[in-house]
């Protein structure tokens, strides 16, 4: 029973930081209609960010948290103003605009490299940890699980309460018509870069204090990150709800199969993504559409 809690504890941690990591990604896919590739680094830039904060013991995490949200949002407006959008007034299709964000990808990552180095670094910070039975959870998944619940919340009455949250239904739905009912489309969607660009932010700086930081940090969980938005339907936020939730439990759960079987948990993603492709099957659009 306790390693069941367990379990269900490292699923709301792994379903938090791809919920967290997802949201931008689904979001700028449901305006611009192609998977931004580049946006793995945008989780790495976010989480070097942090780092200038936590690289000290005295380190506060919500500042890091803050000025990674800030700095990666607008870099995430800085990639669309100077590579995506003109290539989609130039009306590039599909495979043009992936190639363009998976360069992009490349120099930042290189980029990073180049300031910060390709060693591995750490956040400073040591995490109280709270046991209740033989269950254990550290200060740091609390915030992360809060992050994302709160995240959650803040999202779902912005799209149904504010006129932005609508303006961002309504374009996604139908940009053509939505401009003719006088929505700034254009405004809109550099909203949606930004908020997106900061959660990537968000989501680094978890990563990389869970984990460690260096310049492929990003890339390593973007496989997941992008399952997890298929399987909840691509640009649809209440799939990804459903979704992260799914591919956290079968993840972790997983590990405790392949133990069974005495097998190595490097193949828990393989499960995860055994059931993505079940769900799929019977889902095509996954479980938002």
């Amino acid at each position: 029973m306790s390693d069941a809690a367990q379990v269900l504890v490292n699923s709301l941690i792994t379903g938090s930081i791809y919920l967290l990591a997802g949201t931008g990604l689904t979001l700028t896919y449901g305006l611009s209609r192609f998977p931004n590739f580049a946006f793995a680094e945008f989780l790495t830039f976010g989480a070097y960010i942090g780092y200038l904060t936590m690289q000290y013991p005295t380190g506060c995490l919500a500042i890091a948290l803050v000025t990674a949200a800030l700095a990666t949002g607008l870099l995430s407006l800085a990639a669309y103003f100077t590579v995506f959008r003109p290539l989609i007034n130039r009306r590039a299709a599909l495979i043009p605009l992936m190639i363009a964000s998976i360069g992009l990808g490349y120099v930042i990552r290189y980029s990073l490299g180049e300031c910060w180095s390709w060693a591995a670094l750490s956040y400073q910070q040591v995490w109280q940890t709270f046991t209740i039975g033989d269950t254990h959870i550290t200060l740091l998944w609390l915030y992360l699980i809060l992050a994302a619940t709160a995240t959650s919340i803040v999202l779902h009455l912005l799209f149904v309460f504010t006129r932005i949250g609508k303006a961002i239904r309504a374009t996604a739905a139908n940009p053509e018509l939505a401009q003719a009912s006088g929505i700034n489309t254009e405004r809109v969607t550099l909203f949606v870069w930004f908020v997106g660009g900061a959660l990537a932010g968000v989501a680094g700086v978890f990563r990389a204090a869970d984990t460690q930081l260096y310049p492929m940090l990003g890339w390593d969980i973007l496989l997941p990150v992008f399952a997890s938005v298929v399987l909840g339907g691509i640009g649809s936020f209440y799939g990804l709800l459903i979704a992260a939730a799914i591919l956290g439990i079968a993840e972790n759960f997983g590990i405790v199969v392949l133990q069974a079987l005495g097998l190595s948990t490097e193949y828990r993603m393989a499960v995860a993504f055994l059931v993505l492709i079940l769900v799929l099957i019977f889902r095509p659009r996954g479980l938002g559409r």
